[in-house]
């Protein structure tokens, strides 16, 4: 396969791709074999605001990479866009004796991330009828919940980190305490975090929990 044909078939490869996953999926060809690594094709364009001839990367700089860089595949990254989207980015290199083309594959998944945020807020309830029936019981019993869980991390909260505080909330929600009046509020409070921080933990772990169950799936 000489330079033409591969660039061709690489060419023709993030079109396609492009088309299947639709107009938040930026696809692009670089060539790899000059350190800028100038984009040779690009479709989709729109998600970083690039064009054919840029030097610019996804991160909106133009330095040039390493030896390292400019033959190593990168697969499902994060990267952040100037104007702030979030991008999963991969890309694949495709080397010959006188060339170094890279397929860049750049995902804009900013939309899923709010969508993700609506369906928290729309499945979050302020009680359930239980805890609505006997309103003394429910504080009690969320504190009783919230000591059990903080006691299975084995930290004072001052001294817990994001992964321990995530840990307690995966804990209450598996004793169903999110069910409880006014359980996110008291969550936020103990844990010294706010409401909405509550509400991302939840929506983290139960995206989480989707992945595992997709993974078992297949």
């Amino acid at each position: 396969m000489n330079r033409e044909e591969a660039f061709e078939f690489l060419d023709r490869t993030a079109r396609g791709i492009a088309e299947m996953f639709g107009s938040t999926c930026e696809t692009l060809v670089h060539d790899m074999g000059d350190p800028s690594h100038p984009i040779l094709s690009i479709y989709n364009g729109h998600v970083s605001g690039r064009t054919v001839g840029s030097t610019l990367d996804i991160l909106g700089t133009a330095r040039e990479l390493d030896q390292d860089a400019l033959v190593t595949d990168f697969v499902n990254l994060y990267a952040t866009t100037p104007s702030g989207q979030q991008i999963k980015s991969s890309t694949f290199h495709l080397i010959g004796e006188d060339y170094n083309l890279a397929l860049g594959i750049n995902f804009d998944y900013s939309s899923l991330v709010y969508a993700n945020r609506i369906l928290v807020d729309l499945m979050s309830a302020e009680a359930d009828l239980q805890s609505a029936m006997w309103h003394g019981g429910g504080d009690k019993q969320l504190e009783s919940l919230f000591e059990e869980c903080l006691a299975a991390v084995g930290k004072p909260v001052a001294a817990l980190n994001k992964r321990d505080r995530m840990k307690i909330i995966a804990l209450l929600d598996q004793k169903n305490a999110f069910s409880f009046r006014k359980s996110v509020p008291f969550a936020a409070k103990r844990l010294q975090v706010s409401r909405y921080t509550v509400y991302k933990y939840l929506g983290e772990l139960a995206e989480a929990a989707g992945g595992a169950e997709g993974e078992e799936t297949e």
